[in-house]
C-alpha cells in the first residue's frame, strides 16, 4: 500500500467531514475518525464487509455529569477500496459510511437509517 493512496483515502475522510452541516461540528468536536486498512474478526462479526465502526456513547444515552472517553469512528480502507469500482464511488462510499457513523454518534440506530435510506453503509 503506498503513501501516497493512504494519504487520498484519509483526504476523502476529511472532506466527507467537511461537507456535515456546520452545526455539527460542535457535536463532533470529542470524537476522534481514524482510517484502519481492515476490521478485526471481533469487529466484523459476521456483518460481512464491514466498512466504518462507530465505538463509543451515543449522545442521546449519556448523562450530563458522567465523563466519557472521547467516542471513535473507524473508517476501514480495504474493504471500501475493494467496493469501489472508480476513485468518484470510493468517494461516495466513503462519504455514506462517515454519514452513518456519524449518524450512530448521535443516536441514530441501524433500523433508522434504513428508513432514511442510509442503512448499507
Amino acid at each position: 500500500m503506498s503513501d501516497l493512496r493512504r494519504a487520498r483515502f484519509a483526504r476523502l475522510v476529511r472532506n466527507a467531514l467537511a461537507e456535515l452541516p456546520a452545526e455539527f461540528g460542535e457535536r463532533i468536536r470529542n470524537l476522534a475518525i481514524v482510517v484502519e486498512d481492515e476490521p478485526t474478526p471481533e469487529q466484523v462479526q459476521g456483518e460481512g464487509a464491514l466498512l466504518g465502526l462507530y465505538e463509543g456513547v451515543p449522545l442521546t444515552a449519556r448523562g450530563y455529569q458522567e465523563p466519557y472517553l472521547p467516542d471513535r469512528i473507524i473508517i476501514f480502507r480495504g474493504p471500501i477500496e475493494r467496493m469501489s469500482a472508480s476513485p468518484r464511488r470510493q468517494a461516495e462510499i466513503v462519504r455514506d459510511t462517515v454519514v452513518h457513523e456519524v449518524a450512530h454518534h448521535f443516536g441514530i440506530s441501524d433500523a433508522r437509517l434504513d428508513e432514511l435510506g442510509l442503512g448499507d453503509a
